[in-house]
């Protein structure tokens, strides 16, 4: 049997594909295929590096640009937490109690625009993720990845 490439899959896909909507329930379903091993392979890789000190994995989820249907996510370690952005995830990995926190998830721009606009239509499995993109939208998580980085509320780092 030959082996299909992902652009193969992709195409076929997406010429299947009767309408071109995409939820952003759909999105996380996608995002969780092997989310979990792959969280996990990341903090295992980079644990020995940073110990004993706490870092962060994020996880940039990025659509490709000729296949429209496919998502990649991309997992990295950081020691300080990242500046909130589109299509990211963030977990802390405490070193010494080995647990990992879930910090947010926020969504593309286009699904942040869309739930923000239909906040009170959203489904309740999807009220958390709304309540990231609110917090987003107010500079809460903004607030939120300062005070995780130790630094002050009115710092004269570059302010929004």
């Amino acid at each position: 049997m030959e082996k299909k490439t992902l652009g193969q899959i992709a195409t076929e896909l997406q010429k299947k594909a009767v309408d071109n909507t995409h939820t952003a329930h759909d999105q996380m379903q996608e995002c969780l295929t092997d989310w979990d091993r792959a969280l996990f392979d990341c903090i295992n890789t980079h644990k020995s590096l940073y110990p004993p000190e706490d870092f962060y994995v994020v996880i940039i989820t990025k659509k490709e640009r000729l296949l429209e249907n496919v998502l990649r996510n991309y997992f990295f370690v950081r020691i300080t937490c990242p500046t909130p952005d589109y299509d990211q995830t963030v977990y802390l990995y405490r070193t010494k109690e080995e647990i990992v926190d879930f910090i947010w998830t926020i969504p593309s721009k286009d699904t942040c625009l869309m739930m923000t606009q239909a906040a009170l239509a959203v489904p309740e499995e999807e009220k958390q993720l709304l309540q990231f993109v609110l917090d987003f939208a107010d500079g809460t998580l903004y607030k939120k990845c300062k005070k995780l980085n130790g630094e002050e509320e009115k710092s004269n780092i570059l302010e929004e």
